[in-house]
């Protein structure tokens, strides 16, 4: 069974950084795209980072500049560094990633638990 595992939420002043990490782990054949999304309270869920497979990365507009996304092929791992943090970055934040389960099997998305991420003014 396949989960991904997140960690590294908090409580923040704006200004400041933080750094998420989400791994995948269980029995699999690969992972394709992985990437991170937010919900803020009374928002819906929309895409903060992705990275490809082949390592091209995708950003919001609102974190351009400002959030970096990179993974570790080796760990299965994808991490979002989240510096100069506004108190509208507030928010649950999920990770997400394709992965393949099996070889005779097509890509399934799956979702992380979540992490909170909060931006005191």
């Amino acid at each position: 069974q396949v989960e991904l595992v997140e960690s590294g939420g908090g409580l923040v002043q704006a200004g400041g950084s933080l750094r998420l990490s989400c791994a995948a782990s269980g029995s699999f054949f690969s992972t394709d795209t992985m990437g991170w999304y937010r919900q803020a309270a009374g928002k819906a869920r929309e895409l903060v980072a992705g990275i490809s497979r082949g390592g091209i990365r995708n950003y919001a507009d609102s974190v351009k500049g400002r959030f970096t996304i990179s993974r570790d092929y080796a760990k299965n791992a994808v991490y979002l560094q989240l510096n100069s943090l506004k108190p509208e970055d507030t928010a649950v934040y999920y990770c997400n990633a394709q992965i393949q389960p099996e070889v005779r099997l097509p890509l399934r998305t799956y979702w992380g638990q979540g992490t909170q991420v909060t931006v005191s003014s």
